[in-house]
């Protein structure tokens, strides 16, 4: 009789453990089922709020929206911030939940996920509004070129675009910290090789077509030289 204890003692043990995980796992599971209908309806709530806002027609006008959209996906821009805020509820309810298991290594790595998330989306609101302005500013270089008589104003109006798209990315990048500063710095010195490349290429190979183009551009007035 002394030794059937014996056997069934881990067996009594293991029933024991399973008891009392029971309760939290039926805990975190009533968590993550009350997170999920919470993330359905902030996700509703955001999309609903951004277009009575007209975030649509403004990422429409920046272009971000087309961008989707030629990747092959029918959602735009506010969908996309509907989508994240939906993730967001979700990893808080996951940290809850696995918080309630006890499983604190998996609650560390859902929590930096989830402080990288409003960075997220800070760094998306800085391209949209980047590339906003950015199609702004093309737009009034264009404008401008085509009234002073210039040449060459969609290319000149695209160079301004692709400028500031490239700082705003740059910037967008930055925020998000990503890369210790190494993405930055391998895209400051590709620029600056882009730029000698320009400068060299007009200065040693280029110089008649430079000065076609600064002609068409500026032309001179014939009555100074007459």
């Amino acid at each position: 009789m002394q030794n059937i204890d014996v056997m069934l003692e881990p067996l009594r043990s293991l029933l024991q453990q399973v008891g009392a995980f029971m309760p939290r796992l039926a805990m975190a599971l009533g968590v993550l089922l009350v997170g999920w209908l919470v993330a359905k309806a902030f996700r509703f709530s955001v999309v609903k709020a951004m277009r009575a806002l007209n975030f649509h027609v403004l990422t429409e006008r920046a272009g971000i929206d087309g961008f989707l959209q030629q990747g092959g996906t029918d959602k735009d821009t506010t969908d996309v911030f509907g989508w994240i805020a939906y993730a967001l509820v979700i990893l808080a309810s996951l940290i809850i939940a696995f918080n309630s298991l006890g499983l604190t290594q998996v609650t560390d790595l859902l929590g930096k996920v989830l402080l990288f998330v409003p960075k997220l989306l800070v760094a998306l609101l800085v391209v949209v509004f980047g590339s906003y302005f950015a199609r702004f500013a093309a737009n009034a270089v264009q404008s401008y070129c085509r009234s002073a008589g210039i040449s060459d104003a969609e290319l000149l109006g695209r160079l301004m675009q692709y400028g500031i798209m490239a700082f705003v990315v740059l910037l967008a990048v930055d925020h998000l910290d990503i890369g210790g500063g190494l993405i930055q710095q391998t895209f400051l010195i590709l620029l600056a090789g882009v730029i000698v490349a320009l400068a060299l290429a007009f200065g040693l190979g280029g110089r008649e077509r430079a000065a076609a183009l600064i002609e068409r551009w500026f032309p001179r007035d014939r009555s100074e030289g007459s």
